[in-house]
């Protein structure tokens, strides 16, 4: 047959059999008149080769896998074949570990990038000018970009238009409602059991998740109503902490279905003073009959606030908007209910 034969019968060009024919590992007879002679064993030949190269092995060490070829029927059972097969993957394995370096690398300098916000405490000096009281140097409010700076889609900052959530009565039931026995693990490497909390009052900000400012933000999730601003949230709660604490709060907790380990680098990246507890099982909202919303076929816990004092739920914050501006709402409530 001639090269256009063999190279439409073994999947590849004209131009590929010349080369393997230049590396000397195809070599068709010759006829009266010059013309190469292909057989059917050269097809398989070039079908070998190919399959080789699809596995990472270049052309010019496909010797072996062919001497073996011809000599037992098999390219890979000889010995020179399985040692070149080790050394294949030795390669790939060195070429791994080298491009995991590299993307190790890339995320951190995104993380980087994406994290280069101002120290909460270099923000102190500039608030004697600043029109509003409460600043947040991570965040413009939602419907209310600085006009100075374009706004950016991140976690730090809310965009406007995001649609308000409505009162659907999911926490009519909770004022007066026993906290239940139960112990939740948080970032302060304890388990905190919410019946035993005390007569003071406890401030528990429940949220749907937090994300990464090096992740996207999820497609769709801005359309949920009151789903978007954790970490908007977070940092009010943050900047509020001391405030809250002065006006009858004892503590400050979040709380999520994300696990531990997730809600620590928050609390780190946030420079939080308080601590995340974590309820994968959503223990609390089957005690409680808490509201949730389905996302992507994930249970999330809706946006809302509960006020836990002596062992029960004193008072429900929901639903919760706009985000970035709730922990104030929570202190003006707790300065007009004093103990």
């Amino acid at each position: 047959m001639r090269i256009g034969d063999l190279a439409r019968d073994a999947g590849v060009t004209p131009k590929a059999v010349r080369y393997y024919e230049s590396l000397g590992l195809v070599v068709p007879e010759r006829l009266e008149n010059g013309y190469r002679d292909y057989s059917g064993q050269d097809v398989r030949v070039v079908c070998e080769i190919r399959r080789l190269i699809e596995l990472g092995i270049p052309a010019v060490r496909t010797r072996p896998f062919l001497d073996c070829l011809a000599d037992h029927g098999a390219i890979d059972d000889c010995p020179s074949s399985l040692a070149e097969y080790r050394d294949a993957i030795g390669d790939l394995e060195r070429r791994i570990r080298e491009l995991i370096v590299r993307r190790d690398a890339l995320a951190r300098r995104l993380k980087q990038a994406a994290c280069r916000r101002p120290d909460p405490a270099a923000s102190e000096d500039s608030k004697v000018s600043d029109p509003d009281p409460n600043p947040d140097p991570h965040r413009e409010t939602a419907g209310d970009p600085n006009p100075q700076e374009p706004f950016v889609d991140n976690y730090y900052t809310l965009p406007s238009g995001l649609p308000v959530p409505q009162d659907d009565g999911a926490a009519d039931h909770l004022p007066g409602m026993p906290v239940p026995e139960l112990a939740l693990p948080s970032t302060a490497n304890e388990d905190i059991g919410l019946a035993a909390l005390g007569k003071d009052r406890t401030i528990l900000y429940l949220y749907p998740l937090t994300g990464r400012p090096e992740e996207d933000i999820p497609e769709g999730w801005n359309s949920i109503p009151g789903a978007r601003g954790c970490t908007t949230e977070a940092c009010d709660f943050r900047d509020h902490y001391e405030e809250l604490l002065e006006a009858g709060a004892a503590r400050v907790f979040g709380l999520s279905s994300q696990d531990t380990a997730y809600q620590q680098e928050v609390v780190d990246r946030l420079r939080l003073p308080f601590a995340m507890l974590s309820d994968t099982a959503f223990r609390l909202a089957g005690a409680l009959s808490l509201p949730t919303f389905d996302f992507r076929g994930e249970a999330l816990y809706k946006r809302i606030t509960l006020v836990v004092r002596d062992g029960a739920v004193e008072h429900a914050f929901y639903p919760v908007f706009p985000p970035d501006r709730h922990a104030g709402q929570v202190l003006a409530w707790l300065k007009e209910n004093p103990l």
